[in-house]
């Protein structure tokens, strides 16, 4: 009998009309318009899905949230975290009141025996909250950059991610 490997998860999480807050969204659509991921790789724009999130963490393990965060700090500056980080309070998982936090998603998902062990959250200060699908430049800037963490950290986990080819005018 096989055993069955979950995949890496890469999530993009925000609203894209809420200018900054659509970070994870922007950074996964790079992703996904540059890159070409294997088949052991999931990769989702998850908007603001909440609990319908829960049978696409299932699925992975580990998995890398690229997200705004909510804490102290220069708009635009990048936070790593684990979710031992998030267990220990160490900062807020959701900006909206009105969404599920992604701990309470979890403790979902281990009912069902299924949570993830390994979750990891790449994160920047949102500048503005306004209403626009464009980000503001300061943390328009750091798409690319955070793109670049999440291609490492696919390497350190040895996926092989290729660049797609730009077609010659």
């Amino acid at each position: 009998m096989t055993t069955l490997t979950k995949k890496i998860g890469i999530f993009g999480i925000g609203n894209l009309i809420l200018r900054d807050e659509g970070f994870g969204i922007h950074t996964v659509q790079y992703l996904e318009n540059n890159y070409l991921f294997p088949e052991t790789v999931e990769i989702h724009d998850i908007g603001t899905a909440g609990i319908y999130m829960s049978p696409l963490l299932e699925e992975c393990d580990p998995v890398l949230i690229i997200d705004v965060v909510d804490t102290a700090g220069e708009p635009g500056s990048f936070h790593f975290y684990t979710l031992a980080d998030v267990k220990a309070g160490n900062f807020q998982t959701r900006m909206s009141p009105h969404q599920l936090g992604l701990l309470e998603i979890l403790e979902i998902c281990k009912l069902r025996d299924a949570a993830p062990q390994e979750v990891e959250f790449y994160t920047v200060i949102p500048k503005e909250l306004t209403e626009s699908v464009e980000l503001s430049d300061v943390v328009a800037g750091r798409v690319v950059e955070v793109a670049n963490m999440i291609l490492r950290r696919l390497a350190e986990l040895g996926v092989e991610v290729k660049r797609k080819q730009v077609p010659v005018r």
